[in-house]
């Protein structure tokens, strides 16, 4: 990325990273740019190989701090994705045979390493998709869990039994894995939401087609090559890259079974109407207004910063991120001092220290936001602290917005109807409680929200009236530990079973149910019984 590629194979990596990433032989031309070699770009993963693609179409990746080019992507070719998918389809005999305490094994000595290269996956995270150092860490942290917790497979993966359910018969099911399942990730969390798909759906005896956003490659291939250390054998999981037309194969290709989306709603929509109506399954985690409710009785330091870091972290590029203040009553009077809070964060590259609030993903993204500050301001609500326009000295050229907090708006305005994906927070008022939930279910999405209270029969109240998948009580991002699901609803969601968890397992296996008769007489009993089974 920059530099010579052994400078990124810090202590702690299993492989060189020059294994992921290889250098182009000579300049070629991609639109009206001539590119030199000097640029990496990221390979294929297919049937047990890192190998370079064949394309002629490349995507630039660019680092959002400065905008400069570090790596190159390729949009996979038709060829290629077949050669994926059949690696897939061949390997899932022996896989999905392979006994479950093998696997299991595989899963144990995968999260070590990820353990282990922690820092580096970080490092990866921060270059192409910009947030903090710290932060990145917490972006593989919460999908190591997950991979931690796939290696309960032999007690997740267990079936039901009833014996003598008549007489001298049996019932009892089998989780079984369902075959070639795929993996469609954002940019938002190159680390976790990967670490959410792959490794609950091989531990269940699927293999993996994956597609890792084509903003954000490194990191997904650096787990491929430790998951390939771990002993995964080959074929097993596939990486594809590319845009449209790889969505639009892992929709189609008859061989694929299910599928895990997470992203945008136009898109999530899109990949559930067309995987669905080819027969696979679709689990599709979309966009989100997710509403921080303020009480007045709430502990009001402890609430303050509990808003301000769940709006501005990452940048505010969280589909939890706590994007909406509703303040009750009362609490409409501490805007004041949530203002001068939120001008305290430090605006920087990810990588430097001390730095807060990192660059949004790409130029268009920056221009996206700042728009819809805009619409809010030319609809008559009141822009009290304004990121538009911040300068990072060093990185003039990145794709920064400060933390900006939008008052006075109100449920029509462009801004809260529309997921920002910024740091951005807008501020509505209520009354009452009833008010702040009649908001809040009168919005389209249902992914997260949180109310900040003192009082217990508040809090039950708000946590059984309002129509939202995951609700926090003084917790402002509650993303479920991966023993339970990540249960986004409503238009925030499309599907019937949620990721990881419980739902996670019965979302990558089917049952089957066998039935048994083993009469205590046909020892000894010789006569052929004619007479219809009456199940007594």
């Amino acid at each position: 990325y920059g530099a010579p590629l052994h400078s990124y194979c810090k202590t702690g990596v299993t492989t060189p990273i020059t294994i992921v990433f290889s250098r182009l032989q000579a300049p070629f031309q991609m639109g009206r740019m001539c590119y030199s070699s000097s640029v990496p770009t990221t390979k294929l993963f297919i049937d047990g190989k890192f190998v370079e693609s064949n394309t002629s179409e490349w995507l630039d990746i660019h680092n959002p701090a400065t905008n400069e080019v570090v790596s190159r992507v390729p949009k996979a070719t038709h060829t290629e994705m077949l050669a994926a998918v059949d690696s897939c389809s061949r390997a899932y005999a022996s896989w999905s045979d392979t006994s479950i305490l093998t696997r299991q094994q595989i899963f144990l000595r995968y999260q070590q390493l990820i353990k282990e290269n922690i820092k580096e996956l970080a490092r990866l995270i921060t270059l192409e998709q910009g947030k903090t150092l710290a932060d990145a860490e917490g972006d593989v942290f919460r999908g190591l869990q997950v991979a931690e917790h796939a290696c309960s497979i032999t007690s997740l993966m267990m079936g039901e039994t009833l014996p003598s359910i008549t007489k001298d018969m049996d019932t009892y099911t089998y989780r079984l894995p369902i075959g070639v399942c795929a993996g469609i990730a954002p940019f938002n969390f190159p680390a976790m939401i990967p670490l959410w798909m792959f490794p609950m759906g091989m531990v269940c005896g699927n293999t993996y087609l994956m597609k890792p956003s084509e903003r954000v490659p490194g990191c997904t291939m650096l787990l491929a090559k430790l998951l390939q250390d771990a002993g995964l054998p080959d074929g097993t999981l596939n990486i594809i890259h590319g845009q449209h037309a790889a969505v639009n194969f892992i929709c189609d290709h008859p061989a694929i079974k299910a599928i895990s989306f997470v992203g945008s709603n136009q898109a999530g929509e899109y990949i559930y109407e067309r995987g669905s109506k080819n027969g696979k399954r679709v689990q599709s985690n979309m966009g989100a207004k997710n509403h921080g409710v303020v009480m007045p009785d709430a502990n009001k330091e402890n609430t303050l910063n509990q808003l301000v870091g769940a709006a501005f972290g990452a940048a505010g590029q969280r589909c939890m991120a706590l994007s909406t203040a509703i303040l009750v009553g009362e609490a409409r009077d501490w805007l004041p001092e949530l203002v001068e809070r939120s001008k305290a964060l430090r605006v920087n590259a990810g990588d430097q220290p001390g730095a807060d609030v990192g660059p949004l993903i790409s130029p268009e993204a920056r221009a996206r936001v700042e728009m819809l500050i805009q619409s809010g301001v030319d609809e008559g609500a009141t822009l009290l602290l304004d990121g538009r326009n911040v300068h990072v000295k060093g990185y003039e050229n990145g794709n920064f917005v400060g933390p900006t907090i939008i008052g006075n708006v109100s449920p029509a305005m462009k801004c809260y109807t529309e997921e920002i994906f910024g740091p951005v927070l807008v501020v509505l008022e209520a009354d009452t409680l009833d008010d702040a939930i009649s908001l809040v279910n009168n919005n389209q999405y249902g992914n997260g929200t949180a109310i900040f209270t003192t009082n217990g029969a508040t809090a039950r109240k708000y946590t059984h009236e309002v129509d939202v998948g995951q609700i926090g009580v003084n917790v402002p991002i509650p993303v479920p530990l991966p023993m339970f699901s990540f249960t986004g609803s409503r238009g925030s969601f499309r599907g019937d079973t949620n990721f990881y968890g419980k739902q996670g397992i019965q979302f990558y296996t089917q049952i089957k149910t066998v039935t048994s008769q083993w009469k205590a007489e046909d020892a000894t009993t010789k006569a052929a019984a004619v007479t219809m089974p009456t199940m007594r």
